[in-house]
């Protein structure tokens, strides 16, 4: 949806007609920017990753695309080091308006505005099935495995919106920031530590930030200290009126490898449903809260054919993963690598885009790329019935109630 929309724009001359977009991901939102963004006029995508920090087939994911204006980066260092740069990158005025710089994933708000949808399409389909169970308890429970509070905090937002939301459970692996600050009002930063669920191996979440701002009483004074404070010593604590607001907004759970992995192994040996590692997360999560009832959603992550080191460990032997993702091992792969320094990797957006516009001059045609306005409107069109859908299907969610 967004690329379109990005394509349809910049082709009316907005923009200048020209757009950036620089992202970072632990594993799977990489590669549904890239596969959104592909072959858009006017867009060059960025997507950086932590060097073996994702699984190979995430990884095969991003960088079997071959579109010219897609350009994958391996970091050398850490999901958070990937996000920093990001975020240095967006703090300097000269290199942000040099390359017109745009944000993607959840650092974009319409990410986030997106993702509600998931929230009220589960709503509909449980009480459609189990009515009274959720009359009973208040509405609709959701556990959400995160690392980078975007998922949830959507979730969080649809009940602002006066979607029924019961409890929201934020669900971590070893890298627990999140639980340790909705158990124990610790927003403390450790080291991160390499787990079985990548995606999800986050310290600073990027869209904490979000929340804080609404538990500071919409204050951005308030914020701003809390966040200059936390990025001086690596550490919020939260007490009192503050900690109880936060604790009635959102329950929270740990899972580390050893739960994760008996939570696979049971699902697959009593349901025969195969988890994911990050989803497992999530579901281990309501077991440790005694949450399992029909008002209970666990959103799941990931297609678990993407993580076979991880699942292997519980589950022998694997399902028979899907063509779209076996048929990656024999594709070829085209990526870079670049230190963990802002700089570099801005000299080499800037290098990036000049050998794709020099090329693309001379007569070479990127894959992937789509005939001009007719098509882009042909889509623009196509979202907004899509989004016409989603406000009747909230019209009648709120005559439902």
């Amino acid at each position: 949806m967004l690329g379109n929309f990005f394509e349809y724009f910049l082709q009316t001359g907005s923009n200048d007609g020209h757009l950036t977009i620089l992202g970072a991901t632990s594993g799977d939102t990489g590669s549904a920017a890239i596969y959104g963004l592909r072959g858009k006029k006017g867009v060059d995508c960025v997507i950086l990753f932590p060097h073996g920090r994702v699984s190979a087939i995430q990884e095969r994911q991003m960088t079997t695309v071959p579109d010219s204006n897609i350009h994958c980066v391996a970091v050398d260092g850490t999901f958070d080091d990937c996000q920093d740069i990001v975020k240095a990158s967006f703090g300097d005025a000269e290199f942000r308006e040099r390359v017109k710089l745009g944000a993607v994933n959840s650092i974009n708000w319409c990410r986030v505005l997106a993702q509600t949808t998931y929230y009220f399409w589960s709503y509909l389909r449980v009480t459609d099935k189990y009515p009274n169970e959720v009359k009973a308890s208040n509405g609709v429970n959701f556990s959400v495995p995160t690392g980078n509070f975007g998922d949830i905090l959507a979730g969080y937002y649809a009940k602002k919106m006066g979607l029924p939301v019961g409890k929201l459970i934020v669900a971590t692996n070893e890298n627990d920031i999140l639980h340790r600050f909705f158990s124990k009002g610790e927003y403390h930063r450790y080291d991160i530590n390499k787990s079985i669920s990548p995606s999800m191996d986050i310290c600073v979440s990027s869209n904490f930030e979000r929340y804080l701002y609404h538990l500071a009483g919409d204050d951005p004074t308030t914020l701003s200290s809390w966040m200059k404070a936390f990025e001086s010593t690596g550490q919020l604590t939260i007490t009192g009126k503050k900690l109880e607001i936060a604790q009635a907004d959102f329950l929270s759970a740990r899972a580390d490898t050893s739960m994760t992995l008996s939570t696979i192994k049971e699902y697959h040996e009593k349901h025969d449903y195969m988890l994911c590692p990050h989803s497992a997360v999530g579901v281990s999560a309501i077991q440790q809260l005694k949450e399992i009832n029909h008002s209970t959603v666990c959103l799941a992550t990931a297609h678990e054919a993407k993580f076979p080191d991880a699942c292997s460990m519980a589950v022998k032997p694997l399902p028979t993963p899907p063509v779209e993702l076996s048929s990656l091992k024999d594709m070829k792969t085209r990526s870079s690598r670049c230190p963990n320094d802002a700089k570099v990797v801005q000299a080499f957006v800037e290098a990036r885009i000049k050998e794709r516009v020099d090329a693309e001059e001379g007569g070479v045609v990127s894959d992937g790329t789509e005939d001009g306005g007719a098509s882009s409107m042909k889509k623009l069109v196509t979202m907004a019935i899509v989004i016409g859908a989603i406000a009747v299907a909230a019209q009648v969610l709120m005559k439902r109630r």
